[in-house]
């Protein structure tokens, strides 16, 4: 893999070649260099993290709240207890608090300030806007009250002095950065699933040279044709093919499968899996972004900057309820000041000042950007990537499930079955002398025959005189004998007669398996079925399904005859046999129109016009590039059972960002009317600024801290597999029936 290392960005810092910075509440905010978000004032980040832990703006916002912390402790220990200190006439108090409360306020609420100023060029009110308003308007308050108190009525004197604000005004710049600190450590953890999965590639190669040298070399060095040497223990650096060696790796890291898979010449290595065994010699055929890691990272990444329908109506508020925090404050600095008790103005700028800061939207804005971000992780984790927050979305509605059969409910690729020998021949034989023919065959029929002789160990012969221009099968001499093997056409052609075996023939047929013909010296030998065995999850992923409530619909290109022999296996009562790519288009569309909300599940470049107008569409992660290009959620093993823990992910993510807007929501319902003093008349108590602010900061943590609970989901569909039933296979013989 080939990742640029983006570092976080900072406006300060200098930008890296080749990234792109986005906003992380508003993801169509995108900048070759780093800045602040035009829309909410939020510093942009990477759109890909780093494995680097460095975040430059959460290291000059600590830089910021330690320095001043001090400062704001002594102006907040100095307003509360001053008087009682005997220290000073309190006249020199306000200018004290004022010469140590100017630090915090220019310096430390800095970038506070800066960024609410952007909010009123852009016209995009949000929390800076409230924030610096706030803040601002008791600080300057108290200013001109410490520096021309004589401006001031007397009701404005308490204890030899104008009242001042300075220790909320630093109070709430002191929490604010707090605030910002919780929330910038708990952000960082929703891109821990992608630092995972960028930490697994390796960062060297061992390329072998012309010569038969070889040398170690950065993996960003490696090109496509390259030839790599991969020893035991060792990470496979990029994705190719075997060329020399036999091992088993370990794909777990990508797949989720505990089982190593053994790889001999001609397999596909995946970059970043682990080899277990053997030395392995490979070409590199994938590198850099082209990877499915890459790939992998890309989608994932992609999906956490996605916005979730939810998150324009939460927008949409959120812009409206700025405006009104903004009137609610104004209207309750008059009403205090015309209509409260003395001193009325000082109470009309208090609660004033604590409506702007209690009514910080951030937790509105965060809301379901954080639980996407956490959920596209958790997702990633399990061999699950959504394309974006819309999939997670939706995937919850759905009801029907149309399933392609190969590779989607089976493995994909020939199996063999079994070998029924004709009188005076032995299964055994009928296997050997048949795969020392197809040795000569490049058809994935006789590649499964192949391998299930030398899986049992059969000795094979050096075919001669192979031909397999017939198209209906194969013939050639092997250890002196003439052999064919194909379909019953290729048996009329040499006169060989069948009858025999026909009725084991057509009850394997009726199973779904592709049946071959052996004929030895013009005589039946036997016959050897292949078939394309159900995947082992396929059943309990199935159950699961149906316990959910939705409808399963096997929609595929085999003949009808395969279909329904699988479907009847598995417990599925509507089949589609014999569609081309056109009528699963036509399928989604017709149970779009009857109101079913529609899931297409497929790995072929035929399923891609389904899988596009599906309301989602599932691609196996084992099938074609177009496929997973056409879908919203691709599924990393290819199993199934992922659709469930999917589902169920959706509607717990669903869940959270309901969770997390109606805290919001409630939050500011009712902090808004008590930091406008409505309950003062019966209580005679009003909300600190100190008090909004510490409420503000808490609010924001709390619906980050919730959406992080989403990265504790156990997998709801569980991983234990449930052995299949008899195999399954496809009818495509391609002549060979």
């Amino acid at each position: 893999m080939n990742h640029p290392s983006p570092r976080p960005s900072h406006p300060g810092a200098a930008p890296t070649p080749g990234t792109v910075y986005v906003c992380p509440m508003h993801p169509e905010i995108r900048r070759d260099r780093p800045g602040h978000c035009p829309k909410c004032g939020m510093a942009l980040e990477p759109e890909l993290p780093s494995l680097e832990d460095d975040n430059p703006e959460l290291r000059d916002f600590s830089r910021r709240f330690w320095w001043t912390l001090p400062l704001t402790l002594v102006v907040f220990v100095l307003a509360m207890a001053g008087h009682r200190l005997g220290l000073m006439d309190m006249a020199t108090q306000s200018w004290v608090e004022l010469v140590l409360s100017l630090p915090v306020l220019l310096w430390a609420g800095g970038p506070f300030f800066v960024r609410g100023w952007q909010s009123v060029v852009h016209r995009s009110p949000n929390m800076w806007t409230l924030i610096s308003l706030g803040t601002g308007a008791a600080f300057v308050y108290s200013v001109v009250a410490t520096v021309a108190p004589g401006w001031f009525p007397a009701s404005f004197v308490a204890m030899g002095r104008v009242a001042v604000y300075f220790e909320a005004a630093a109070v709430i710049i002191s929490l604010t950065l707090l605030g910002q600190l919780l929330e910038l450590k708990a952000r960082s953890q929703t891109s821990a699933a992608i630092k995972s999965l960028l930490g697994l590639a390796p960062k060297t190669a061992r390329r072998l040279r012309d010569d038969g040298t070889e040398e170690d070399v950065p993996l960003a060095h490696v090109h496509v044709g390259d030839r790599l040497r991969v020893r035991p223990g060792e990470k496979v650096p990029v994705d190719g093919v075997v060329e020399e060696g036999a091992s088993a790796v370990d794909e777990s890291m990508l797949t989720g499968e505990p089982l190593p898979v053994s790889k001999r010449p001609g397999d596909r290595l995946i970059g970043a899996t682990l080899n277990t065994g053997g030395a392995l010699v490979m070409r590199a055929e994938k590198v850099g972004g082209a990877t499915v890691l890459s790939q992998i990272v890309q989608m994932v990444a992609q999906a956490q900057r996605s916005r979730a329908p939810m998150q324009r109506m939460a927008d949409e508020v959120a812009g409206w309820f700025v405006m009104a925090v903004v009137a609610i404050a104004v209207l309750s600095f008059f009403a205090w000041g015309l209509f409260g008790p003395e001193p009325r103005w000082v109470f009309g700028l208090i609660n004033a000042v604590s409506v702007l800061i209690i009514a910080c939207p951030c937790a509105l804005g965060l809301a379901t950007p954080m639980s996407i971000m956490v959920a596209t992780g958790r997702g990633a984790t399990q061999g699950i990537l959504f394309r974006d927050a819309a999939a997670i979305e939706n995937l919850r509605k759905v009801d029907t499930l149309i399933v392609d059969k190969t590779g989607t409910l089976t493995e994909g690729r020939p199996a063999f079955h079994r070998a029924e020998p004709a009188d005076g021949f032995e299964a055994d034989e009928v296997l050997r002398l048949a795969a020392s023919l197809d040795q000569g065959s490049e058809h994935p029929l006789a590649a499964a025959i192949v391998q299930a002789a030398r899986e049992r160990g059969l000795v094979l012969d050096t075919p001669e005189g192979f031909d397999s221009g017939s198209g209906i099968g194969v013939q050639g001499s092997v250890g002196g004998r003439r052999l064919a093997l194909g379909n019953t056409v290729l048996m009329a052609q040499g006169q060989v007669a069948v009858d025999a075996l026909l009725p084991q023939a057509e009850a394997l047929r009726a199973e779904g398996a592709s049946v071959m013909f052996l004929a030895v010296d013009g005589r039946l030998a036997g016959l050897l079925a292949v078939s394309d065995p159900v995947k082992a999850s396929t059943p309990e992923a199935l159950a699961t399904l149906r316990a959910a409530g939705l409808r399963i619909v096997m929609a595929t290109g085999d003949g009808l005859t395969t279909a329904r022999s699988v479907a009847a296996r598995l417990g599925i009562d509507e089949v589609h046999g014999e569609v081309q790519p056109a009528d699963k288009l036509a399928l989604v569309e017709r149970l779009q129109r009857e109101g079913r909300v529609v899931a297409m599940a497929g790995d072929g470049i035929n399923d891609a016009p389904a899988l596009a107008r599906a309301d989602v569409g599932i691609a196996m992660g084992t099938g074609t590039d177009v496929a997973m290009n056409s879908a919203q959620l691709t599924l990393v093993k290819g199993d199934l059972r992922g659709i469930a823990s999917a589902r169920a992910l959706s509607q717990a993510t669903v869940a959270n960002m309901r969770q997390n807007l109606a805290f919001a929501l409630v939050y500011n319902g009712l902090g808004v009317p008590l930091a406008a003093g409505l309950l003062y008349p019966w209580t005679g108590w009003l909300l600190s600024p100190m008090v909004a602010a510490l409420a503000m900061s808490l609010s924001s943590a709390s619906v980050v801290g919730n959406a992080l609970r989403l990265r504790g989901r156990h997998d709801a569909a569980g991983h234990t597999a449930t052995p299949a039933g008899a195999p399954a296979s496809s009818e495509h013989g391609h002549g060979r029936h």
